[in-house]
């Protein structure tokens, strides 16, 4: 029951994303992309991003916007870098889940902690001489959606995010009672509805006592509305749609999305390595390689963006479709390659390596070998899922179950 809490509270959480600049209390719809400092975001160039948005808060003290830029780019950062900004986060199966809390530096926690509350003290100030400063409210959803994600992925403090989740959402409803039909605001509500929906009716119930409704179907329809006709958050809504679609075993529209996604964003290489995952659940394994190996190519060649990511990430995702695909010796050769300097690795694809090498090594007969990888597989993250899988191949090899018509 707690591991079922918990995550009610993550995704809770996650339903509040970045929000962009506010005049005063006029709502001001411009495309984020205008703002070098989400160009970076999005591209997952927080340092160069974290330099902009400090520069806009020194030449803006007065507004909590750049400060809620600031703290979500040192999370979002820490993220990254834990492997964790992949589409497993929401659909239900993701390892990072069930890891001990983030390590984050105490200079980051502080600096965090420092631009929340200074943004929630500006929007505050706001408030009081207007409530129904759209800008003002927008930004406390945005400050406390992040204190909330803060909270779960970095303190394991489920209550304390539990009730951020709730403040974000109690400010989220006063916008849409004051603006119906302030088409970006729908992104929270929207996730909200998602998430409770997807939840047993015992979680349901306690979503409802802290105000959050159910309904999946009209919960994707207000992110679709986000992401075809919102401003501010029509990014935000596409890269959760993908993962939903995902969830929902729709990847073709999750492929839409994403083709879009990678067009807009060319340097985020994560988008190319969900639309393997995306045409893999679809049965096109072409569709996937031929991606796998536009990767390989931008690695390559040193493309902005792609330079710097480890070899040993793409080895894997193609290592990890072969597994699947049932292609035994080159998904084994490919898993050998990165796993041979896995701490180059973020710890998610890490862990995974390594239990997808000895399964491999299991589906081919050799245990005694798979065995040394489930060991590498629980020294690399003794707490994760892989972890307590891999452990459990260790008396019992590993057999893959047969599929059904």
């Amino acid at each position: 029951m707690k591991r079922n809490y918990c995550r009610l509270v993550l995704l809770a959480a996650l339903a509040v994303l970045p929000a962009f600049p506010w005049a005063n209390s006029t709502i001001h719809l411009e495309d984020p992309l205008k703002n070098p400092g989400f160009v970076h975001f999005y591209n997952l160039e927080y340092d160069q991003a974290l330099v902009d948005f400090d520069e806009q808060a020194l030449c803006h003290p007065d507004d909590p916007f750049p400060y809620n830029a600031i703290a979500q780019t040192v999370l979002f950062r820490e993220m990254f870098r834990d492997g964790a900004l992949e589409s497993e986060l929401v659909t239900g199966t993701n390892p990072f889940l069930r890891r001990p809390k983030m390590q984050i530096s105490a200079e980051n926690k502080q600096r965090f902690n420092s631009a929340i509350n200074r943004a929630i003290e500006l929007s505050r100030a706001r408030l009081q001489k207007n409530p129904e400063d759209i800008g003002a409210l927008y930004s406390l959803v945005v400050a406390h959606g992040l204190r909330a994600n803060y909270l779960f992925l970095v303190e394991k403090a489920w209550l304390d995010s539990l009730h951020e989740a709730t403040e974000a959402r109690k400010a989220n409803d006063k916008i849409l009672a004051l603006v119906p039909d302030f088409v970006d605001a729908h992104l929270a509500s929207g996730m909200s509805e998602y998430i409770v929906g997807c939840l047993p009716m015992y979680m349901r119930i306690l979503g409802k006592i802290r105000g959050f409704h159910g309904d999946k179907e009209d919960g994707i329809r207000q992110l679709e509305w986000v992401a075809h006709a919102g401003t501010l958050d029509r990014y935000d809504a596409s890269v959760l749609l993908a993962a939903i679609y995902r969830r929902e075993h729709r990847p073709k529209q999750a492929i839409q999305l994403l083709n879009g996604l990678v067009a807009t964003f060319p340097r985020n290489y994560l988008f190319r390595f969900e639309q393997v995952q995306m045409y893999s659940d679809l049965g096109d394994k072409q569709s996937a390689l031929q991606v796998l190996a536009q990767i390989r190519d931008l690695h390559d060649s040193g493309s902005p963006g792609y330079a710097a990511l480890p070899l040993q990430r793409i080895q894997y995702a193609k290592g990890n479709l072969l597994f699947w695909y049932g292609d035994l010796d080159p998904a084994l050769a490919d898993l050998k390659q990165a796993t041979r300097n896995s701490n180059d690795l973020d710890l998610n694809t890490a862990v995974m390596a390594w239990l997808r090498l000895g399964q491999v090594y299991d589906l081919k007969g050799e245990h005694a070998q798979a065995v040394k990888a489930y060991r590498e597989t629980l020294k690399t993250a003794p707490q994760s899922a892989p972890a307590l899988e891999a452990e459990g191949y260790i008396s019992t090899p590993y057999h893959r179950k047969p599929t059904t018509g």
